[in-house]
């Protein structure tokens, strides 16, 4: 038997790619977010799935309600799928962001850094590969959607490849974007990467 998994990252709030989101609380779905969350919801649909995980961010979760609509399934929220701990990092714009010297090592080394919060990469693959193989074993044979965000989704998908967690900037994984992984007895597939809908 194996296990499917729609790994769907959230659609984008108003200024997405202008500052650090990470954890700030009430960074919600805007007009344009939610109308792509929409048209993921369409998208999904046409897909058969059986539960919904989702990360505990407000826009996570919208954009996991405009998927579940689709199938009237509850959203279940998993820490594990929780956006990378950025801490003091969180809220600032990318321009005061550069000028850090540690952030500027996080992004040329992930593996061997850590966050203004304390996480390491390496942290935030454990904890999403945790919640993989405990889904995997707790519904062999189903269809699961998993919504989080870019760096999560990039964690689980550089393990799946082999790949090391540096790795991250070698592949885009966009607003509103389905990767779809496969797990078995025989390990784990990569089927798609990155299906944004626009």
């Amino acid at each position: 038997m194996t296990t499917t998994f729609y790994l769907v990252r959230h659609a984008a709030h108003d200024n997405v790619g202008g500052f650090l989101a990470g954890r700030t609380p009430g960074i919600r779905l805007g007009e344009a977010g939610r109308a792509q969350a929409a048209r993921l919801g369409q998208r999904m649909a046409s897909e058969q799935f059986d539960a919904i995980y989702a990360s505990p961010r407000e826009r996570t979760q919208q954009t996991a309600q405009a998927i579940a609509a689709a199938r009237q399934l509850p959203v279940h929220t998993a820490q594990e799928l929780d956006e990378v701990d950025f801490g003091a990092w969180s809220g600032k714009t990318f321009d005061v962001l550069n000028a850090d010297p540690a952030w500027r090592q996080w992004n040329t080394i992930r593996s061997l850094s850590r966050t203004a919060g304390g996480e390491s990469m390496l942290d935030v693959q454990r904890r999403a590969l945790s919640l993989l193989e405990r889904l995997a074993r707790d519904h062999d044979g189903a269809r699961l959607v998993l919504v989080s965000h870019a760096d999560i989704i990039k964690a689980i998908v550089s393990h799946v490849l082999g790949l090391p967690v540096d790795a991250w900037p070698r592949f885009d994984i966009g607003p509103a974007s389905i990767s779809t992984i496969v797990v078995a007895e025989w390990g784990a597939k990569l089927w798609t990467l990155n299906e944004v809908i626009s």
